[in-house]
């Protein structure tokens, strides 16, 4: 499976962006999909998934109210609208996707990453 991420970019706090993930490759292996993100000198932390069947989501608590996680099975891609965006939210995001089950907040439960795009909400 191979993913290609998009839609980041410089925006203001209180502004709005939209990430897309696209997925290639043995898509039908995928059970679910999300975002996580990485800030300078911090780890990396989990911000939102969606199952592929169901489309059940989840969201940290930093983020809940404020992005919503979506797909298009058609498609093959996953959407993370982000609004009311907030200076700490500056950091790289990281598409990815998992083939089997265990805690989906924790990175290591993803098998096929993307590659980053860079958020950064100025003050």
């Amino acid at each position: 499976v191979q993913l290609q991420a998009s839609g980041g970019g410089l925006v203001q706090a209180g502004g709005s962006l939209r990430l897309s993930c696209a997925a290639s490759g043995r898509t039908f292996s995928i059970y679910r999909m999300g975002w996580f993100r990485q800030a300078p000198g911090k780890e990396r932390e989990f911000v939102s998934n969606i199952y592929w069947s169901g489309g059940t989501t989840y969201y940290a608590d930093s983020v809940k109210g404020r992005f919503t996680i979506s797909r298009d099975n058609a498609k093959n891609t996953v959407y993370l609208q982000m609004n009311s965006l907030k200076p700490e939210d500056t950091a790289v995001y990281y598409c990815a996707a998992g083939g089997g089950g265990g805690y989906y907040l924790l990175a290591t439960n993803y098998d096929y990453w993307g590659q980053g795009t860079q958020v950064t909400v100025s003050s």
